[in-house]
């Protein structure tokens, strides 16, 4: 009897490429494969085992972790499931806790043990390619994660610990999982690692990002790149030549910057100054006109006193970021932050502070949606609903950024590009109307 297996995947989206890889590999053994436990799922006669991948970034991305690996565990009690895997970047963490605190558990995994794990189920090793993947996300996007790791060790970022230090994948092996990706009907590739910008010098000597998503870029059948996950120290700046060059590489980059305050950033460990930043996003601005500038800030972090605070809030109101997310600062055991700061900012004053950085950029981003009104974007479609058509534009990623509502006024297909007139605008949507080729001139 086929055993069933799901996939459940919790946090990000360098997440979800390992669970995807994983269910390629169980997939090839012989199981049959979901990422959705579904009442289907739960109600097979089959043997059901389910493995949970999880996330140990902050403090709210551990507990989400803990409650569904519990709720699962008392689905096992409850004889819906036969058994339970954990993997991930919490089960890496804290490989010595977790067993005994949760033994239902069958067996823990660290972050890339997906190999032992298959081997450990089938009794056999897998047999695919170390990058093949089942497609999880829409079939005409995907991530594309570039390396694994991070050498930055920003005092309040735990992902070093978990993760160690940055590996680079060759870019043969990356451009040809671009190419199987796009045999497979994938149009759309964001690329991800946790730091973009230090990709390829552990491998080559010196920082290859350029080169590589050029190269990505020559692929036929790629229509977007979109870049996620830069760090601002040592930018390499070649990368905005080839953004400007090419013409299927998104005029679209995630860049967290954190703070702008010099001693918050020396306090994070971040290695730049606010001035440093300042001529950096001014740079980017001018080499690639048009470029719509993803940040996250954080407030609240150690040092951050009212003067700081308010030197970031006029950074925001300054720099117009077309897309920026923000969260309040939490310390986590073990890193630079936690050893050697006090978290002595109330957490009340994080939350007021969260909020008003939070509602300077709603304006921002509502003028910068109704700046689109009257012209025409390329748009991806994404989904159907009752009455419109979603899609993205080439700067909304997925998930994160706003989506374009499309009237029904002619018949579209999903994973298709069209030519779409913007009529009005939200903070976190558009609205238009498809328009033909042959009307873009009228």
């Amino acid at each position: 009897m086929v055993k069933k297996i799901a996939v459940i995947t919790l946090g990000c989206s360098k997440n979800l490429v390992d669970s995807e890889r994983l269910m390629r590999m169980l997939a090839d053994v012989g199981y049959d494969v979901t990422d959705v436990a579904s009442d289907d799922f739960l109600g097979s006669d089959a043997g059901k085992v389910v493995v949970v991948n999880t996330c140990g970034f902050i403090g709210d991305a551990k507990e989400e972790s803990i409650n569904e690996i519990l709720a699962w565990c008392e689905a096992k009690n409850r004889g819906e499931i036969d058994a339970l895997y954990v993997m991930g970047c919490l089960s890496q963490r804290y490989a010595d806790e977790l067993p005994a605190e949760i033994p239902e558990v069958d067996k823990w995994y660290g972050k890339t043990d997906w190999t032992r794990l298959v081997s450990d189920l089938a009794h056999r090793a897998p047999g695919s390619a170390p990058y093949d993947r089942v497609i999880t996300t829409p079939r005409h996007h995907a991530y594309l994660k570039i390396a694994e790791g991070c050498n930055r060790f920003c005092s309040f970022c735990a992902i070093p610990l978990i993760t160690g230090r940055y590996k680079s994948r060759p870019i043969e092996e990356i451009v040809d999982e671009v190419r199987m990706l796009v045999g497979r009907g994938v149009r759309e590739f964001n690329v991800i690692a946790q730091d973009l910008t230090n990709y390829g010098k552990d491998i080559y000597g010196k920082v290859e990002i350029a080169r590589l998503i050029d190269e990505i870029s020559h692929v036929e059948g790629v229509e977007w790149i979109r870049l996620h996950y830069a760090y601002p120290k040592d930018f390499p700046l070649e990368l905005l030549d080839v953004m400007a060059a090419r013409d299927n590489v998104c005029k679209y980059l995630d860049i967290a910057l954190q703070h702008v305050s010099d001693s918050v950033l020396a306090n994070m460990r971040r290695h730049i100054t606010g001035e440093e930043t300042r001529r950096l996003l001014a740079e980017i601005r001018r080499r690639v006109p048009g470029i719509h500038l993803r940040t996250t800030l954080m407030v609240g972090f150690p040092g951050e006193g009212e003067t700081e605070f308010e030197e970031l809030v006029e950074f925001v109101k300054e720099q117009r970021f077309e897309r920026m997310g923000a969260f309040a600062y939490c310390e986590e055991e073990d890193t630079f932050g936690a050893k050697n700061f006090s978290d002595d900012i109330p957490d009340e004053v994080k939350q007021s502070r969260l909020e008003r950085l939070m509602a300077v950029q709603e304006d921002i981003s509502l003028a910068a949606q109704e700046a689109k009104v009257g012209k025409i974007f390329r748009v991806v479609v994404d989904r159907e609903e009752d009455e419109f058509y979603v899609g993205r534009t080439e700067f909304d990623s997925p998930e994160v950024d706003p989506e374009v509502l499309i009237r029904k006024t002619m018949p579209l297909q999903k994973g298709e590009f069209y030519n779409v007139r913007i009529t009005s605008a939200l903070p976190f949507e558009l609205i238009g109307e498809p328009v033909k080729d042959s009307d873009i001139d009228s």
